[in-house]
């Protein structure tokens, strides 16, 4: 499992590799370039899913197991 994403800010393109929490979702996330809040978009589960290089820990789980994503509750 990677626990290392890059996130891509929609706004300002700033680029930051951040380590992804693996005992829950990440809903908002400050870009560090230009201070705006990122949120997930519609039917993603976190910001990593929407705006990262890699989904996050739960998303990677399910994918590789074939089962449903037991993410965000």
């Amino acid at each position: 499992m990677e626990l290392q994403s890059t996130l891509t800010c929609p706004k300002c393109g700033h680029v930051e590799t951040e380590t992804m929490p693996t005992d829950a979702c990440q809903f908002f996330y400050d870009c560090k370039g230009c201070a705006v809040v990122l949120r997930p978009n519609a039917g993603d589960c976190c910001v990593f899913c929407s705006f990262g290089t890699v989904p996050c820990p739960p998303i990677q789980e399910a994918r590789a197991t074939g089962s449903e994503p037991t993410c965000c509750g």
